[in-house]
């Protein structure tokens, strides 16, 4: 008769506490990968502090794979420091993860404030993963989605238009109210002076 596997054993809250505030990166990021042995529930009191304190870190990736974490977790703790990081932190690697995390909260809840955003922080990175976070909602008003397509193909810089064209395939593809406003869009983007630009925009056409 075969034994039943044994189950590992949680790691020891207090061990992963002193790594990810240690300040080094290397024992910080393993430690908080390891948070998501906890059950995705019943451990969020002892596993959204820790998530909190990686991401006041000093090391952009420590705050980033924080957010990620706060991202999955989805409570009012990690909503405020997502907040708080999408529009004040210093890296964009970081505002482009809490972006991420915070789309992840639905798009009824996070829409105002990723908008508002995108509109403000004119980081490329930042712009392109509000616009992979909401492209991707099957439940987003199309209405929204064609707001944020026309911001995006308006933008300077070419890969967060390609976004914008992207997005306005989609909206002709599912024919949506807007689609014949997006397809006019997009057969105005073939006039653009980047190639990547112009190929979505006829993939777009194609759809």
């Amino acid at each position: 008769m075969t034994s039943m596997p044994e189950s590992q054993p949680l790691p020891d809250p207090e061990a992963l506490r002193e790594a990810i505030g240690s300040g080094d990166p290397m024992r910080a990021l393993p430690s908080l990968a390891r948070l998501r042995e906890f059950p995705s529930t019943d451990d969020d009191a002892l596993v959204v502090p820790l998530l909190i304190l990686g991401s006041e870190q000093s090391a952009f990736v420590v705050r980033s794979l924080s957010c990620s974490g706060l991202g999955m977790r989805r409570n009012e703790q990690g909503w405020a420091v997502l907040t708080r990081l999408v529009s004040a932190d210093e890296d964009a690697n970081v505002r482009a993860e809490a972006a991420n995390a915070l789309a992840s909260f639905g798009v009824e809840r996070s829409w105002t404030l990723l908008r508002e955003r995108f509109v403000v922080d004119d980081a490329w990175l930042v712009r392109c993963s509000i616009l992979s976070a909401f492209a991707e909602d099957p439940s987003i008003n199309p209405a929204w989605l064609l707001d944020l397509a026309q911001l995006a193909i308006n933008d300077g810089d070419g890969t967060v238009r390609v976004g914008g064209a992207e997005i306005l395939g989609r909206l002709v593809h599912d024919s949506a109210p807007q689609a014949a406003e997006a397809r006019a869009l997009l057969q105005e983007l073939q006039r653009d002076g980047d190639h990547r630009v112009v190929a979505a925009a006829l993939n777009g056409l194609q759809s």
